[in-house]
């Protein structure tokens, strides 16, 4: 595999952040320590100091990233275990993943695939890649070659990384939704009890079980971060962002969405850009100004999506040459 001694390019971060809220009771498990009777069978996910419910980051970007694989048409090319298929770069440069013998997928290089860029990849193993390109990129197997609808390929024991873009943060309850929360009286600390009765369609036998749910209500404060690497692929991907929360919101987040649960709303967006420079000044600036530019908030994904050259100018602007400081 080649290395590389080429840093990757940093041009800031750009931070969103909105209000979260929770339009149906909310499902995301966590671990249970026991299994008593009359207890709950799937509790959520908690913080272990507050006690209080939590939304994991990994969870809603696991959801945006299977949304936007759908929207974008991404082929499934690697196996995840259990019989599960996802899709992954094999490598930063284009080639062809061997699914079973004699069936190739292309996947597309993560050096410009929208979902790799977004949310990183791992290096594929065997996966089969132009000769031509192989050699550009720095690969020294010469063996086995495979020729593939007329062109000549090169099997590559180990891909690339690619390190993900977008970080989505843990989403806690904002302060007013945590002290209404604390006043429910279900007989659980913040959350609702939901009971769920599977009915065998031919004996009528029932299969009851206890779920617990986020009531519907909660507020949750949402953030995410984002590494401008290039401005043009940052325009790109911040309108792949938009067009997954607003699919999120029509859609549904945690377990068990068809039964209900899990519709969310996402409000007040607001959105900010730094600058390497920007970051710079901040020792250097008389109180330690941490000289964010910001942009008119943004009600609702509706809006989001309505008014996305706004967001598209407000990029530019700050990234073009001489623009940076």
């Amino acid at each position: 595999m080649p290395v590389s001694y080429t840093q990757k390019p940093l041009l800031g971060k750009l931070t969103l952040t909105s209000q979260l809220s929770a339009e149906t009771g909310l499902h995301i498990g966590g671990g249970g320590e026991n299994l008593d009777i009359g207890g709950l069978d799937k509790p959520v996910i908690r913080d272990p100091l507050t006690k209080y419910p939590y939304l994991p980051g990994s969870s809603i970007k696991g959801k945006l990233r299977s949304t936007l694989e759908r929207l974008l048409k991404k082929p499934l090319n690697r196996t995840g275990g259990s019989g599960t298929w996802r899709y992954e770069s094999d490598d930063l440069a284009n080639g062809l993943t061997e699914v079973e013998e004699g069936r190739f997928v292309a996947y597309e290089g993560a050096n410009t695939c929208q979902i790799s860029r977004l949310f990183g990849s791992t290096g594929g193993s065997k996966f089969w890649m132009p000769i031509n390109t192989a050699t550009a990129e720095g690969f020294t197997e010469t063996t086995p070659t495979k020729t593939i609808e007329g062109q000549n390929y090169v099997r590559i024991n180990r891909g690339r990384n690619a390190p993900a873009r977008l970080i989505i943060r843990d989403c806690h309850l904002v302060p007013e939704s945590a002290e209404k929360l604390k006043q429910v009286d279900t007989g659980l600390y913040m959350t609702e009890w939901k009971f769920e009765n599977g009915i065998d369609r031919v004996t009528a036998a029932a299969n009851p079980r206890q779920l617990e749910r986020v009531p519907a209500g909660s507020k949750f404060q949402f953030e995410l971060v984002y590494t401008v690497e290039d401005k043009d692929q940052a325009i790109e991907d911040l309108q792949n962002i938009a067009i997954a929360l607003a699919i999120l919101e029509d859609d549904a987040l945690g377990g068990h969405g068809s039964r209900g649960y899990g519709k969310v709303r996402f409000q007040h967006f607001n959105f900010s850009y730094r600058s390497l420079a920007q970051y710079r000044q901040i020792t250097s600036t008389p109180g330690g100004s941490s000289g964010l530019q910001t942009l008119e908030p943004i009600a609702n994904t509706q809006a989001l999506l309505d008014n996305f050259a706004s967001l598209r100018e407000y990029i530019e602007q700050r990234l073009l040459p001489g623009n940076e400081s």
